[in-house]
């Protein structure tokens, strides 16, 4: 960890911070998900610059030691494209592998079929290749029960009264445990989505204090203005894309404990084989006690199944 250089870059005029550790022409660019930030991806930027690599992990604008855009509220995913191709740009990187988490999956998708030029591989985690829009499982959506974290976090106002109760260490908190479940946080209509979880419960083994105070700092410099809106407010917004084809190869790495499993269609859609048509070269890998956290859960397994696949094709 302490090998890890931190430095910012300017993107479409707000300078985004990037971590970085290893050398040489082989980059693999980690983009993160919400809770998480550049930190949720320490274990595979080590592990993979020691394998031969240069590892790069982004706080995507809003979030953590990146700037603001001037109006979080009109941020949108295309925007986090545009970041990422930003930051290739300024570090002089022609072409990456990159490994996305949680929506940062959507991002990656979304490089994946604008640019294609610009990456070699994507490897996913915790979410599937799906677009804005939850393209293709738009005909399950209505399954959705009202009372889903997701929904009521669309709502402007409720998400921030919900999270001002507590000081962002605990909210993060909170998530964390939340999402380490095997089951879909949805509130009673008289509940607030904070109010599933006790603030003194346990988090999870594989996190540490020391752990959970590094993402309360970092997202208590950056808030949750961004946050909230990309990707909650705008994920159920369509991208144009989804006549798009993926044709850089890719990996899905699913925990089988993973809430998301349970999302209406989501498993089908992975187990079935019809994510392929999306993306036609595709692994995907289940483990069987992984959580929707399974690079900081299972970072051994993890880091084996990416360098893996990272060499199979560099070769």
């Amino acid at each position: 960890m302490e090998k890890i250089q931190h430095n910012h870059v300017q993107a479409k005029g707000l300078k985004l911070h990037v971590a970085q550790i290893g050398t040489g022409p082989k980059v693999v660019v980690f983009l993160h998900g919400f809770p998480e930030i550049w930190y949720s991806w320490r274990h595979q930027m080590v592990a993979v610059a020691n394998a031969g690599y240069r590892a790069i992990s982004i706080d995507f604008r809003g979030y953590g030691l990146s700037e603001h855009p001037s109006e979080p509220e009109n941020a949108t995913f295309n925007d986090f494209v545009n970041d990422v191709v930003a930051v290739l740009d300024s570090l002089g990187i022609t072409k990456a592998h990159l490994v996305a988490k949680d929506f940062g999956a959507f991002v990656a998708a979304m490089v994946g079929i604008l640019h294609p030029d610009r990456v070699s591989t994507i490897i996913l985690l915790g979410v599937p290749f799906l677009l804005p829009g939850l393209s293709p499982l738009q005909s399950q959506l209505h399954l959705i029960p009202p009372g889903f974290y997701m929904l009521r976090w669309m709502v402007p106002g409720g998400a921030e009264a919900d999270f001002g109760l507590f000081d962002t260490k605990t909210v993060i908190r909170k998530v964390y445990i939340m999402f380490s479940g095997s089951l879909p946080p949805v509130a009673a209509d008289n509940q607030e989505i904070m109010d599933l979880v006790d603030s003194s419960a346990p988090v999870p083994p594989w996190l540490s204090e020391e752990d959970l105070a590094e993402y309360g700092s970092l997202y208590e410099k950056s808030g949750f203005r961004t946050a909230l809106q990309v990707p909650y407010r705008t994920m159920m917004l369509p991208c144009g894309l989804d006549d798009g084809k993926i044709r850089a190869p890719g990996l899905v790495i699913m925990g089988e404990q993973d809430y998301i499993m349970k999302f209406p269609g989501l498993e089908d859609y992975i187990r079935s084989g019809k994510v392929k048509e999306f993306v036609p070269n595709l692994d995907v890998t289940f483990l069987a006690q992984g959580t929707h956290f399974v690079q900081e859960q299972l970072p051994e397994e993890v880091n084996h199944l990416i360098i893996s696949f990272l060499n199979k094709h560099c070769e």
